[in-house]
């Protein structure tokens, strides 16, 4: 599957990514520097009506969202791995337990240092800039 979107077009993008991906629940980022990943993923927390401010995961290595759908409480977790050295480190920040929490989706960027962590059913996905200032996001 993949999705080419301006700025303006990143709400229906986010929607149209849900109906697609309904009842998964774990998601790898991957991209360039600015091309866009942590912008994403907080569109992705606005369709899903997430209230809470999103940021970005750099410092503090997990953010964690909350939104309701059908009378449930569910989590989103953005993860950013960028200054992590390795996959101890990683579980010590709790990266493991997030990424198998139930009712819970994960979005984590910069991913390879955790590779040998994610279950098969990982769904991968890929941000690249164009040239006219969209973005590119491939699932693989």
């Amino acid at each position: 599957m993949e999705w080419t979107f301006s700025q303006e077009e990143l709400p229906a993008t986010a929607e149209s990514f849900w109906q697609h991906y309904k009842g998964q629940h774990l998601f790898t980022l991957e991209g360039p520097m600015g091309a866009g990943k942590t912008t994403f993923v907080k569109a992705l927390c606005a369709a899903r009506g997430v209230e809470d401010a999103t940021a970005s995961p750099t410092f503090s290595i997990i953010n964690e969202y909350v939104f309701r759908e059908n009378g449930q409480e569910y989590t989103i977790y953005h993860l950013d791995l960028y200054r992590l050295k390795d996959e101890e480190e990683a579980i010590a920040a709790g990266v493991e337990d997030t990424i198998y929490r139930d009712r819970a989706i994960s979005f984590v960027e910069w991913p390879d240092i955790i590779n040998d962590l994610l279950p098969p059913d990982t769904v991968r996905l890929q941000l690249s800039v164009l040239p006219d200032k969209k973005r590119l996001l491939r699932a693989g």
